[in-house]
């Protein structure tokens, strides 16, 4: 019963639409009418307002981390990371939306808050440099999380691999339409003046 609990508590979390309520509340419009149609926190930014879309990334990472310490706190470690999962499909796949939701990438670094917040400060990190480096959203999302699993094992959290290793081949089922796009050299660079 704890583990239906913990995938009900996950993807409630998970589903709020943040990117798209804090939009509308702002006056922006449907977020999902402009770039990508996405409602995280990148294509946020491409209305141009960029504490918007510093909140939807911050909201999104929190719906991830609150159900998975809670989880863990209520439960157990096991109860914790089902959480996770819930909390990724809520993103994904929110209800609210007719099921389509965001890509992941910020839930993913919140629930990496929630299970081990050292893990979760490397992938920030690498995101960052990666981010700066190349300006594609898509490709540091996709090597950061990658290197997620190899990391958890670094830091003595074996247990932890292979949920992270699902958690981020998840991200990479996300961004099949972005791999294409990369490998064409088609992507769309981060623009912080918010243009696409």
């Amino acid at each position: 019963m704890q583990y239906l609990f913990a995938i009900v508590l996950g993807y409630l979390s998970g589903s709020v639409p943040y990117g798209l309520l804090l939009t509308r509340a702002a006056g922006l419009g449907d977020v999902r009418a402009i770039g990508s149609g996405n409602i995280g926190a990148t294509n946020v930014l491409r209305t141009g307002n960029k504490f918007i879309a510093a909140m939807t990334l911050v909201c999104d990472m929190l719906k991830g981390t609150l159900p998975v310490l809670l989880a863990g706190y209520l439960w157990n470690r096991d109860a914790a990371v089902v959480a996770a999962f819930a909390a990724m499909a809520g993103h994904i796949f929110p209800v609210w939306l007719n099921f389509k939701g965001g890509k992941g990438v910020a839930t993913f670094a919140g629930v990496l808050f929630g299970l081990h917040w050292p893990l979760a400060l490397v992938f920030l990190a690498i995101w960052l440099a990666l981010a700066c480096a190349f300006k594609f959203s898509s490709l540091a999302a996709l090597l950061s999380s990658a290197v997620c699993p190899v990391g958890a094992v670094l830091m003595n959290r074996g247990d932890l691999a292979l949920p992270i290793l699902a958690l981020a081949a998840v991200i990479w089922m996300t961004h099949r339409g972005n791999i294409a796009r990369l490998l064409k050299g088609a992507e769309s660079k981060i623009n912080l003046n918010g243009k696409t």
